[in-house]
């Protein structure tokens, strides 16, 4: 069952983010757009190259109105021993929310049942909390952030103009759609 178009269930988990344990809440990203980064665990082998190649994009992510949260069944207190570690972790200045009673996962349906841990998966919200873009992969797949940069670009401008979608591969400032009995079976 698509999670797309749904509104983000409710949840409270603690943080680890810039040096500091932080709470948050569904109530917390509201207003913005929110990417949710789910991976499987902390101090395993693809996930420091996604969530390092994730951290690299984030001073852009941030520019849009972006705010990432990166999620695994780990507690916070890993996240944070993982950060003091692992250079490549230490990179990371977004929140590290730790869902160790798998609320998070479960609201999302990305929890591997029997396994206790998170598929790769990636959901990007809308300010209003609600699910516009979903990436899963399975574990030995990497996930691509400059892929999840284009594709937040392109739902941020189909949100703001209505009447227009993007192609494939559509990037900023190229041309996009409009869709019109005309068009069909034209392209």
């Amino acid at each position: 069952m698509s999670i797309i178009g749904k509104t983000i269930k409710p949840f409270t988990a603690t943080a680890y983010k810039e040096g500091k344990f932080v709470d948050v809440s569904d109530a917390d990203v509201k207003g913005k757009w929110s990417v949710f980064f789910f991976y499987p665990a902390d101090f395993t082998f693809v996930c420091p190259t996604e969530l390092e190649d994730l951290a690299d994009i984030y001073p852009t992510l941030q520019k849009m109105g972006v705010e990432v949260y990166s999620v695994s069944t780990d507690t916070h207190f890993s996240h944070k021993a993982w950060h003091d570690t692992s250079p490549a972790i230490g990179k990371i200045n977004y929140y590290m929310l730790g869902d160790q009673n798998h609320v998070i996962s479960n609201n999302f349906d990305i929890l591997r049942e029997g396994v206790g841990l998170a598929d790769r998966g990636t959901f990007v919200a809308d300010p209003d909390g609600v699910v516009q873009l979903v990436e899963i992969t399975p574990e030995g797949v990497g996930r691509n952030a400059a892929e999840l940069l284009r594709k937040i670009k392109a739902a941020q401008y189909w949100a703001s103009h209505p009447g227009e979608v993007c192609p494939a591969k559509w990037e900023e400032g190229e041309e996009t759609l409009a869709p019109s009995f005309d068009l069909v079976g034209k392209i």
